[in-house]
């Protein structure tokens, strides 16, 4: 089968993440992918990973917004007109294009699949929720239009529908993790990297007790301030170790007011083995969100065996439920926590507890080689009549 895919590769955010999985996924299953991105002209030949790549003008490019140059929509056009593919799929990425696709491939008659993946908080707690919420009520009539659109979580499903979108357009499809590369410790593989500044021996390194890790970007709605004060206040002691493994806009403001020894700052972390072994190091992963849709970043320590707490936000709360994790509030978050880290430091066999059900949680529902066939049945299922009208009208 022949997948164009429209998405982006920069700048780096999980909508990014979950468009390279996907796409090397549906390669290695023997698909032809076509990913068409914006990007300037000598972007686009920088990371070949075996599909073709078309790129699109843009006037602006952020992790939230895109703004498309004039003509990029007829340029769309032409491509898929000339590539004649079975199928689109969109990882939208907010963008007056996003509106315009229905329009482009039903013309052409292509099928056309969407991904919607923008973070909410379906009880609307802050001023972060609100915005998305209103993010979710201006996509709404716009989504109906797509043939189908996955989202990750039967509450986003229930959200889309609920602002009008038809529930036979909606399908639920959540995010998958590698099980084989993402594991326990005791399930190790060999790496093909350098060993990098973290190796296997982190706590050793940090000289630490516990690990706990949070893995993501600083930034407003990630709510990590309220992390941080959770920790500062609990007094977890000089041999309990908090690590930040990422970067954005606050992160200056709040390494300069969060110092401390057991506070370590690593920045953003680009090689992926060299996350994998800090997640696998971990006691606990803290997620501390306002809003999410579904963390990938939580899906893969829970694949590596860590214990977990999370807030409710987005589909998170529904990824713990159960005993898989720990599921607080999005409000007052650091007084939870303040009252959780010490828990955990006294009672670890808790952390080991959790890390087992965390694990098996992601192998009963997480899995990327599960998710991806329930993908390709999708596409099936939409490009079959499509090939058949193509087929009777070349013969008419």
């Amino acid at each position: 089968m022949h997948i164009v895919w429209l998405g982006k590769k920069t700048p780096f955010c999980g909508n990014v993440t979950y468009g390279r999985e996907i796409t090397n996924a549906l390669l290695d299953r023997g698909h032809r992918v076509t990913f068409l991105h914006f990007a300037q002209p000598d972007e686009a030949a920088e990371d070949h990973c075996g599909y073709e790549e078309v790129s699109l003008p843009f006037i602006f490019k952020s992790q939230v917004l895109t703004i498309p140059a004039l003509g990029s929509a007829r340029l769309l056009s032409q491509t898929l007109e000339k590539l004649k593919p079975d199928l689109v799929h969109a990882s939208l990425i907010l963008s007056p294009l996003d509106w315009k696709l229905p329009e482009i491939c039903q013309s052409l008659e292509i099928p056309l699949v969407a991904t919607f993946h923008p973070a909410f908080d379906q009880k609307r707690r802050n001023f972060s929720s609100s915005t998305q919420h209103l993010t979710y009520q201006v996509y709404a009539p716009r989504l109906a239009n797509y043939d189908k659109v996955i989202v990750f979580s039967q509450i986003q499903r229930n959200l889309l529908v609920k602002l009008g979108v038809p529930l036979s357009r909606v399908a639920v499809i959540p995010n998958g993790v590698d099980i084989s590369r993402y594991s326990p410790a005791s399930a190790r593989l060999s790496s093909p990297y350098p060993k990098p500044y973290l190796s296997s021996s982190i706590k050793a390194q940090l000289d630490a007790d516990q690990l706990y890790v949070y893995q993501g970007r600083l930034s407003p709605e990630k709510n990590v301030e309220s992390l941080l004060k959770g920790w500062k206040h609990a007094n977890m002691g000089l041999r309990n170790k908090l690590l930040i493994v990422g970067s954005g806009p606050l992160e200056a403001s709040l390494r300069a007011f969060y110092t401390g020894e057991n506070i370590v700052w690593l920045g953003f972390v680009a090689n992926e083995d060299r996350r994998i072994e800090i997640l696998r190091e971990a006691d606990c992963f803290i997620l501390s969100s306002l809003v999410e849709v579904l963390s990938l970043s939580l899906l893969e320590a829970m694949a590596c065996g860590t214990a977990c707490v999370a807030t409710d936000a987005g589909a998170d709360g529904e990824v713990l439920d159960r005993g898989a994790g720990i599921i607080i509030s999005t409000q007052k978050v650091s007084s939870q926590l303040q009252t959780l880290f010490p828990l955990f430091r006294e009672h670890p066999d808790i952390t080991t507890m959790l890390g087992k059900k965390a694990r098996s949680r992601v192998l009963e529902r997480y899995t990327l080689s599960q998710n991806l066939t329930t993908l390709e049945h999708l596409y099936e299922r939409l490009a079959a009549p499509a090939r058949s009208s193509y087929s009777l009208s070349k013969g008419a």
